[in-house]
């Protein structure tokens, strides 16, 4: 149970009309629902699933071995855990993209991004990408468009073609994908600020812009993705990243010292913890199930 006030339409509403705005929308990942929450608290814009996230949780890699089962469950919890909306990664639309589309429009999603590599896809940014045709690409998004039921559903298009084909034929094939009813176009592994600004040039509908680290793309800022006339930037692995590191560091420092005692200060605290999952809330009248203190429990 969440103790959120917006239903799955309104998010959707929403999003649209924070894109009308024509600022720049941050949406982190979330690995999981608790991510989620932290997300929303601290003041985002939206939620970004990952579909290399969900793989890499499941301990394997991310090369089409997730599936619409697994990750439309996952991307359901995450997201009702808030009131922001999110978007989650489709993948190549895992062999049916109408199921694809109905499905998570069902799991309460305001949109996802399909892509035009291969089903035996790789992440966005390692060498030796294949990609479908453009006019495959083009029938895959037609039949999302057409399937989807709620018009705030953003159908988003991403493209890897710029390091398999060029630049070139990237943007010949975002021209045909907006003209197939694209809401939004996710150019993938864009290397700096002058191909993101040629994507712009020659792109009509809304962008997003990919912020992963240890990628081909720069680093951009947000200013910077800002005055490039881009609408939305995922950071998609960053809190895993973050999470793992720690998690990481912390198990060694165990091993080693036979105790956790140096690595508190490095740990959430109970009662940030309880603050997140909002354990007050689940009170109810004649069963107080917050009758203790987290005094010394900092």
């Amino acid at each position: 149970m969440h103790f959120t006030k917006k239903n799955y339409a309104e998010k959707r509403k929403d999003f649209v009309e924070n894109l009308k705005k024509n600022k720049l929308l941050r949406f982190p990942g979330a690995y999981n629902p608790l991510c989620a929450k932290l997300i929303a608290e601290i003041g985002f814009d939206g939620i970004y699933i990952s579909g290399g996230v969900m793989a890499n949780d499941l301990g394997i890699p991310d090369i089409g071995l997730t599936t619409l089962d697994h990750v439309s469950y996952r991307s359901n919890q995450i997201a009702k855990a808030t009131d922001l909306p999110s978007i989650v990664d489709a993948d190549t639309g895992f062999k049916d993209c109408e199921k694809t589309i109905s499905t998570f429009e069902e799991k309460g999603l305001a949109g996802c991004h399909i892509e035009d590599q291969i089903d035996e896809k790789r992440c966005g940014h390692l060498d030796n990408k294949e990609v479908i045709s453009k006019s495959d690409m083009v029938k895959k998004i037609k039949k999302a468009v057409n399937t989807r039921r709620d018009k705030n559903f953003l159908i988003i298009v991403r493209t890897d073609a710029n390091t398999v084909e060029g630049i070139d034929k990237t943007i010949d094939r975002i021209k045909a994908y907006e003209d197939a009813g694209a809401d939004m176009i996710f150019p993938e592994a864009m290397k700096n600020e002058k191909e993101f600004e040629i994507i712009r040039k020659n792109s009509k509908k809304y962008l997003l812009a990919n912020m992963t680290e240890f990628g081909k793309s720069k680093l951009l800022t947000n200013k910077e993705l800002q005055n490039l006339g881009y609408n939305l930037v995922i950071y998609p692995v960053t809190t895993q990243r973050i999470a793992m590191k720690s998690v990481e560091d912390g198990l060694k420092s165990i091993f080693v010292d036979g105790h956790q005692n140096n690595i508190i200060d490095k740990m959430q605290t109970r009662k940030r913890l309880y603050e997140l999952v909002e354990y007050k809330k689940y009170n109810i009248p004649g069963k107080k199930i917050t009758d203790f203190s987290t005094e010394g429990h900092e």
